[in-house]
């Protein structure tokens, strides 16, 4: 009977042993192959979809962290500082400096940093540099108030590069649609050193406004950074030693450092007005 249920299965016996056709053995191990592997792959599966489902955050609080952390709301928060900044310093009048002198319980280079980090905020706070370096001659002469102001103007610069960059540039950088914007985007994105040390080394553009460019531009912190350093350091020294020279405003210092002022303020002004059709045509 054994013999008949294995010849009637399409087996043949020999020798006690009962040998499979080929056809019954691939149905078989197809069938084994595919329940084996639909049951190792069901588990990785089932494993591997709960991390790709992730629950969003809902509520009231999910809702105004979203609302806080948004471009247009950090925007809101950098108008803000500025505007109390601005007002801060309304209220305490820093040019007072020029005629009251500094604080006699500060002096040397303790003085000359206090002075650099109040340089920094000062023209975070819209403080025009001119003012300022002035000021730093005034108190502490041409070489300790030249080290000064550019340490402050270091230090402005990197506060707004910074601020802009954080609170600004997400909301600020789909608005850049003009030619013009477009344009002086480019430039700053792709020749950052070049460009922001020619914007420092002419003093007809606002120093806070160049701060503010740059920072929702692509400009990486190093060129901004360096380019600062090195373009603000002829027109800051001029002003300080004309600062430290206002008392004798005949003297050869004096007329050196007016010429300094004047001449890069030329010459920023007739190269702007030979790169205005270029501008138009990007």
């Amino acid at each position: 009977m054994l013999a008949d249920a294995a010849t009637d299965s399409g087996g043949t016996r020999s020798g006690g042993t009962v040998k499979a056709t080929p056809q019954a053995t691939a149905q078989t191990a197809a069938h084994i192959t595919g329940t084996d592997l639909a049951a190792v792959v069901a588990v990785p599966a089932a494993m591997s979809v709960a991390p790709l489902l992730p629950v969003a955050p809902t509520g009231f609080a999910a809702r105004c962290t979203r609302a806080l952390l948004s471009p247009w709301s950090r925007l809101s928060l950098l108008l803000v500082l500025l505007a109390g900044a601005a007002s801060t310093v309304l209220l305490f009048h820093p040019q007072r400096l020029l005629s009251d002198g500094w604080p006699p319980q500060l002096g040397g280079a303790m003085a000359a940093l206090v002075f650099a980090a109040a340089y920094g905020l000062c023209s975070v706070a819209f403080v025009p540099r001119p003012l300022l370096n002035l000021a730093a001659g005034a108190l502490f002469g041409s070489q300790l108030g030249t080290g000064a102001a550019l340490a402050g103007t270091v230090l402005g610069a990197g506060i707004s590069f910074g601020l802009g960059r954080v609170l600004g540039q997400d909301a600020l950088r789909p608005l850049l649609r003009g030619r013009w914007l477009k344009a002086a985007d480019g430039q700053l994105s792709r020749h950052g050193f070049r460009s922001m040390l020619a914007a420092r080394l002419f003093p007809g553009l606002p120093f806070w406004g160049v701060n503010y460019c740059a920072a929702v531009s692509r400009m990486r912190w190093t060129p901004f950074l360096l380019a600062t350093a090195l373009g603000s350091i002829p027109n800051t020294a001029a002003y300080v030693v004309a600062g430290a020279r206002a008392s004798s405003p005949t003297s050869p210092a004096f007329l050196i450092a007016m010429t300094c002022i004047a001449l890069p303020a030329l010459g920023g002004a007739v190269v702007a007005w030979r790169k205005r059709h270029h501008l138009r045509a990007q």
